[in-house]
């Protein structure tokens, strides 16, 4: 199932507005475009891609505002959109919203999906903690003395 071309465009520009937005570190501006885009994907959200990649933008704003809270729920029902479970980016939003509301078991979880399917480099922009976190529990790839 594909979204009408119009409302996919609609969604689209303010995603792209709030990408601008959220480079500029104006979140709560990123958070008005992405839920406007939200707003726009059609019931029910949970059969459309694009419910995927809004939720993970709001997972920015999220993210950034120390939001863990709606971190956490954004990302387990995107869990149920499209192509979300293996995105590792998802993964390690999700896995650090757990780990910063102190469920460390589903922390392993979802950080341990980030870090095998994207490597360490997907953990470089943010706080080392989450990446210092997981390889306490992670073996280095094979052939490798460390990550």
């Amino acid at each position: 199932m594909e979204l009408a071309e119009e409302i996919y465009e609609s969604i689209q520009s303010f995603c792209n507005d709030g990408d601008v937005a959220l480079e500029d570190d104006d979140l709560h501006k990123a958070y008005q475009s992405y839920m406007k885009a939200w707003e726009l994907i059609p019931e029910p959200k949970t059969d459309w891609e694009a419910s995927t990649w809004v939720l993970g933008a709001l997972a920015d704003v999220y993210f950034f505002n120390e939001n863990f809270s709606a971190l956490k729920e954004s990302l387990e029902y995107a869990m149920h959109c499209p192509n979300a479970i293996g995105n590792p980016f998802l993964h390690m939003r999700l896995g650090q919203a757990q780990l910063e509301l102190g469920n460390t078991e589903k922390a392993k979880d979802e950080l341990a999906r980030a870090l095998t399917g994207a490597g360490k480099d997907i953990f470089e922009n943010d706080d080392p903690k989450y990446f210092n976190f997981i390889i306490q529990f992670m073996q280095p790839p094979e052939g490798q003395d460390s990550w």
